[in-house]
């Protein structure tokens, strides 16, 4: 919401000069209105001659939108002294019309004012014109005064509609009174369905802010969820999914994203990865791979190193390593650390890519800032085992039986090293003497044919 004029207000005037101002003079001008409504009679008769033929020129003039010469007949005419408390009643009433067709809001408060203080003023006159002041002194945001005015209103109306209460929040929206919003605007809810007629969108938005600022998330929950029913955007899923955190209500989160990615409504790229991540908690990550990869490709989603290690980190937990390995290249490139280098070797090693393995492991190492320094020592000493590089394989043991916690590891493969090069060594002497073997046989058949 707008905090300087904050909710758009529709000021609907109730243009009462053009009908009771006019409207009555002309009864005494015509002769004819109303024979059997005696008061209305009195009221007609209580306008003289003079003064409906000079509002009337006023109202020529503003028919013509010539406000400076309405607004010099209807000042020159008012004069309590000489005037009826009838016939002012319908100067001040005209009078406040034309300022604020003027947009002189000052004014026409000032007229409306001393309209209503008229003793005699008519009942009805009184309310209409008690509620239009409530509205101008809004739109002049002189909150504190406008609801005052509204509370004399509501006094005076027996059966008021729904836009009342809702103006009423409104006033103590803008005095920051937000617990005090709730009462009128679930009244004018209710009076809406009493009377068979709409309950609107922008209502339940100020009930809903109203609720938020309580920190009442079970009635933003449910009022979200109405909103989504009768008029579902993408900002109510999203206030949903908020709903639903504060609650501790997680697993349901990722049914309000899912929901609002089906309708189209996630566009931007970190709503995408919050999605993803929703995915992973939900135990998906071959969707979260899936979203990420696409929305990537499609430039939505930023290619740096987090979001890199997130999809390659989705794709390894979807059993995809071969997948995650362009994810986590992309990721090294851009770590100034070799964290990202050393889950790549892993990767590496997972798929038997040793040679590979063996780079990565050495980039982690030359980067350094590893957390485990002795867990990639041991990813390296394996992917050369692999690739029969005995000698450097237990150099990287070595290295890591540095560390404590590595040195059973460590020390298994340096004797499963040392037990593959005594077994080669065994083999080599088998086939060495073999060799030797078959050769003095060969040389004694040699001699024994010479003989």
């Amino acid at each position: 919401m707008n905090t300087n004029r904050g909710i758009s207000l529709k000021i609907g005037m109730l243009l009462l000069a053009g009908v009771l101002a006019c409207g009555s003079v002309y009864a005494q001008g015509s002769g004819k209105a109303a024979k059997d409504d005696d008061t209305k009679t009195k009221q007609a008769q209580a306008v003289s001659k003079e003064v409906y033929e000079r509002i009337t020129k006023a109202q020529e003039a503003v028919d013509v939108e010539d406000y400076r010469t309405a607004l010099k007949i209807l000042n020159s005419l008012y004069n309590p002294d000489k005037l009826t408390e009838y016939e002012q009643a319908n100067v001040l009433n005209y009078l406040g019309f034309v300022h604020y067709n003027t947009e002189d809001m000052p004014k026409a408060i000032a007229t409306y004012n001393k309209l209503i203080r008229i003793p005699s003023l008519e009942p009805q006159m009184l309310k209409q014109t008690t509620y239009t002041l409530a509205q101008l002194l809004t739109v002049e945001e002189r909150y504190q005064e406008a609801l005052n005015t509204l509370d004399k209103w509501f006094a005076l109306e027996t059966n008021p509609a729904p836009e009342p209460f809702i103006l009423k929040a409104q006033m103590h929206y803008h005095l920051e009174q937000y617990p005090a919003m709730i009462g009128p605007i679930e009244k004018a809810m209710d009076v809406a369905r009493a009377r068979d007629k709409p309950v609107k969108e922008d209502w339940y938005g100020l009930l809903n802010f109203a609720y938020f600022q309580e920190e009442n998330y079970v009635k933003v929950r449910d009022i979200q969820k109405t909103l989504l029913q009768n008029w579902p955007k993408a900002r109510y899923w999203k206030s949903l999914a908020g709903a639903f955190t504060e609650l501790g209500e997680d697993e349901k989160l990722i049914y309000a994203y899912d929901a609002a990615f089906t309708q189209g409504f996630l566009e931007k790229g970190t709503e995408f990865i919050t999605m993803a991540q929703l995915f992973l908690q939900a135990e998906v990550p071959y969707n979260a791979a899936k979203l990420l990869q696409e929305k990537m490709d499609a430039g939505i989603v930023e290619k740096n190193e987090k979001n890199y290690r997130l999809l390659s980190q989705s794709w390894m937990l979807a059993m995809e390593d071969q997948k995650a390995i362009p994810a986590l290249k992309a990721a090294a490139n851009l770590a100034k650390n070799g964290e990202v280098d050393a889950r790549l070797a892993n990767t590496y090693l997972n798929v038997g890519e040793y040679g590979d393995c063996v780079t990565s492991a050495n980039a982690a190492i030359r980067k350094g800032g590893l957390k485990s320094p002795d867990n990639i020592q041991i990813s390296l000493g394996m992917c050369l085992y692999n690739l029969r590089r005995y000698n450097e394989s237990k150099a990287a043991f070595r290295e890591a039986a540095k560390t404590p916690r590595s040195q059973r590891t460590a020390g298994q493969w340096t004797r499963v090293i040392d037990a593959e090069l005594e077994r080669n060594r065994q083999i080599r002497l088998a086939e060495e003497a073999a060799q030797k073997k078959r050769k003095e046989i060969e040389e004694r058949k040699a001699k024994s044919r010479r003989a």
